[in-house]
C-alpha cells in the first residue's frame, strides 16, 4: 500500500509564489513517473507536470516558464514550485505517483489533494 500527501497549497495573491511537496510513503520499491495534477469545480483532471524517474520532464503550455517539477528519489518526494501565479491556477492539486508490483504492473496512486487559491 503506498500513501501520497500534499502540502503546501494556500492562499496567495498573484503575482506570489507557492511551493507543493509531495512525499510517498508504504510498500514502495521505486517509483516511475511522478507528476502534479490540478481540478477546479465543473472540469476535468488536467496534467500540469510531470517528471519520470530518469528526470525527464513534462509541463502544461500553461505552467511553463513559471512551474518547476522536481523530485528526490531517495525520499520518494516530489515538489512543484510555482512562482507568477495567476487567478486561473486556483484549483485542488493532486500528486500522482506510479509504481511498479513485483508482477510488472503500473499501479497508480493519487493523494487527496492540496488546495491553492490564487486572488487578484
Amino acid at each position: 500500500q503506498v500513501q501520497l500527501v500534499e502540502s503546501g497549497g494556500g492562499l496567495v495573491q498573484a503575482g506570489g509564489s507557492l511551493r507543493l511537496s509531495c512525499a510517498a510513503s508504504g510498500s514502495i520499491f521505486s517509483i516511475n513517473a511522478m507528476g502534479w495534477y490540478r481540478q477546479v469545480p465543473g472540469k476535468q483532471r488536467e496534467l500540469v507536470a510531470a517528471i519520470t524517474s530518469g528526470g525527464s520532464i513534462n509541463y502544461a503550455d500553461s505552467v511553463k516558464g513559471r512551474f518547476t517539477i522536481s523530485r528526490d528519489n531517495a525520499k520518494n518526494t516530489v515538489y512543484l514550485q510555482m512562482n507568477s501565479l495567476k487567478p486561473e491556477d486556483t484549483a485542488v492539486y493532486f500528486c500522482d505517483a506510479g509504481v511498479p508490483t513485483r508482477v510488472g504492473v503500473l499501479m497508480d496512486y493519487w493523494g487527496k489533494g492540496t488546495l491553492v487559491t490564487v486572488s487578484s
